[in-house]
C-alpha cells in the first residue's frame, strides 16, 4: 500500500529509477520513438527534472545501454562445469531470454541504437564491442584456452557474430522456434570448429579434447545423429 506521501529519492537512486525506466521503454520500442516527455511521465517526474539528471537523451540512452551491455555480457558467464555442449545450450537459454525480453531493445544495442551525435555513437559502438569482447573471453574459459591459435580465435569470434545476426534476424518475426534455434546454434559451434579441425592440428586437439567429454544424448551427440540420419540408409550416393 503507498501511503501518498512522495519520497524525495538521492540524486544516485534518482539516476537508476530514470536509467531503469529508459530501458524498459527502449526494451519495447527503438529509442529513436521514445521521448523525454515519455520517460519523465513513465518516472514520475517533470520534463526539466530529466534534464537536471541527464543533458539529454542521447546521455541517458547511453546509461542504459551501458546497464543492457552489462547484463548482457553476464549471460554468457556459466559455471566451468560438465560438458561444453549443455554450458553452451544453457549460455544460448540466457541470452535469448534477453533478447526476447528486450526486443527492439536488443536490435537497437546491437546496431548501435540513436546516433544523435558522433561521439554518443562511438560510445554505444564501444560498450557494444565490449559485450562481444566478454562474451569470447567466456567461451575460451570453458575451452580452457588463454592463448587461443588464430583458427581458435576466428572460429569463436565468428560464433559470437552468429549468434548476435542470428537473434536480429530471429526478431523479425520469430519464424523459427526459439528452442529449435537455441540447439542450431550450438550445433553451429560444433561445425564452425569441426570445419577449423580439419584444416589445423591445434583446433583438431581441441575438438577431440571437447568430443571425448560430451555423453551422446548431449547437444553435440545430437548433431552426430542428425548428421548420420542424413545418409541413405545403403550407403548410396
Amino acid at each position: 500500500m503507498t501511503t501518498g506521501v512522495r519520497r524525495r529519492m538521492g540524486v544516485e537512486e534518482r539516476r537508476r529509477q530514470l536509467i531503469g525506466v529508459a530501458l524498459e521503454l527502449f526494451s519495447h520500442r527503438s529509442p529513436d520513438d521514445v521521448s523525454i516527455d515519455e520517460i519523465a511521465a513513465a518516472a514520475g517526474i517533470s520534463r526539466p527534472l530529466v534534464y537536471h539528471y541527464f543533458p539529454g537523451k542521447q546521455s541517458l540512452y547511453e546509461a542504459a545501454l551501458r546497464l543492457a551491455a552489462d547484463e548482457l555480457a553476464g549471460r554468457f558467464v556459466e559455471p566451468h562445469e560438465g560438458p561444453l555442449g549443455a554450458r553452451l545450450l544453457r549460455v544460448m537459454g540466457r541470452f535469448f531470454d534477453f533478447v526476447e525480453g528486450h526486443g527492439p531493445g536488443f536490435a537497437a544495442l546491437m546496431r548501435g541504437g540513436p546516433a544523435a551525435s558522433a561521439v554518443g555513437s562511438t560510445n554505444a559502438n564501444a560498450m557494444i564491442d565490449e559485450v562481444r569482447h566478454a562474451a569470447y573471453l567466456q567461451i575460451l574459459a570453458h575451452l580452457g584456452v588463454q592463448d587461443p591459435p588464430a583458427r581458435l580465435e576466428l572460429v569463436v569470434r565468428s560464433w559470437v557474430s552468429l549468434a548476435e545476426s542470428t537473434a536480429l534476424i530471429w526478431l523479425d518475426g520469430r519464424r523459427i522456434p526459439r528452442a529449435e534455434l537455441e540447439l542450431q546454434l550450438v550445433h553451429d559451434f560444433a561445425a564452425l570448429a569441426a570445419v577449423s579441425a580439419a584444416y589445423d592440428d591445434e583446433m583438431a586437439a581441441v575438438v577431440l579434447r571437447i568430443v571425448a567429454d560430451e555423453p551422446a544424448d548431449g547437444p553435440f551427440g545430437d548433431l552426430m545423429a542428425r548428421l548420420v540420419a542424413l545418409a541413405p540408409a545403403d550407403g548410396s550416393h
